[in-house]
């Protein structure tokens, strides 16, 4: 008895020390501590979303009023990119200056704090180079416009109610009203919505891309106008990309072949099909007969 008694007090210690040990381990960090391990989870997520799925730009000029007006913040969706999707007619897309688009524009010189904001994807970034505009016409579209309009897709007038109150929808100054183009596969012809205080596709035609904007200079889709919460509001494809024989110049092709293709296909199965009938019938009655 007198042998365990002192077993029992260590024992005791020890389950009291460990008792000890464990609500010093349970005991939580203060928020100090913690803060520089939450901002720095903060700004990775920032720079992921930035990277990968939505950026903040600023609108900077009267091109696309009164859709966006100077000033303006949209956010630009750029996820589907990443999986394969390509500009659509209708859009508003922000890209890169494809060539000399911005020269001789004004560039902001931000303090400290807007850098570090736009370093995160919170505000747009000085360095970069950007444009916002409309898609008029993708790969294998004709795109016209003679004198003030209407403007045609595939020979198909637009009704246009975005473009400028006011504006027609082309201009007969500087050339910017009667062209006729037909879009290269991987890229795109984009005119701004204030189509007389725009300087885009119509007027870049001498440019090394003929005034067409690659695809991949696209950063991706305006999805939706977040900034000032007067002006919010999305920004969707306007149905008139969606009448009907719009796409007849892109589809008419493939359907034709595929037609050319499919009837010597059909005469092929239909007189393969004869003979084996014809030899089945011959067989039967051979067998008839015999017996």
């Amino acid at each position: 008895m007198t042998d365990q008694g002192p077993a029992d007090g260590d024992g005791a210690e020890a389950a009291a020390g460990d008792g000890g040990e464990s609500k010093q381990q349970k005991k939580p960090r203060s928020f100090w501590k913690e803060l520089p391990l939450l901002i720095g989870i903060a700004l990775v997520l920032a720079l992921l979303i930035k990277t990968f799925l939505v950026q903040a730009f600023s609108i900077p000029s009267a091109s696309m009023e009164n859709t966006l007006k100077i000033g303006d913040r949209v956010l630009v969706d750029k996820l589907t990119p990443w999986f394969g999707s390509k500009p659509e007619r209708g859009e508003v897309i922000v890209f890169h200056d494809p060539d000399g688009w911005l020269e001789g524009e004004p560039t902001s010189d931000p303090n400290a704090v807007q850098q570090v904001l736009s370093w995160i994807g919170l505000m747009p970034s000085a360095d970069e180079k950007d444009l916002i505009k409309r898609v008029i016409g993708v790969g294998g579209d004709t795109v016209e416009c003679n004198g003030t309009g209407p403007l045609k897709v595939n020979g198909k007038a637009l009704n246009e109610p975005y473009v400028y109150p006011g504006n027609t929808p082309c201009t007969a100054d500087n050339g910017g009203g009667t062209f006729k183009v037909k879009v290269p596969a991987g890229k795109v012809w984009v005119m701004g919505d204030h189509r007389q205080d725009s300087m885009d596709s119509r007027y870049h035609q001498s440019d090394k891309n003929s005034g067409f904007v690659p695809v991949d200079n696209v950063v991706g889709r305006a999805i939706v106008v977040a900034w000032p919460p007067t002006h919010w509001s999305t920004l969707p494809v306007p149905d008139t990309f969606d009448q009907s024989g719009i796409n007849a110049a892109a589809s008419a092709a493939p359907g034709a072949l595929g037609l050319a293709g499919a009837v010597p296909l059909v005469l092929w199965r239909r007189r393969k099909i004869n003979k084996s009938l014809t030899e089945g019938n011959t067989g039967v009655s051979a067998t008839g007969t015999a017996g």
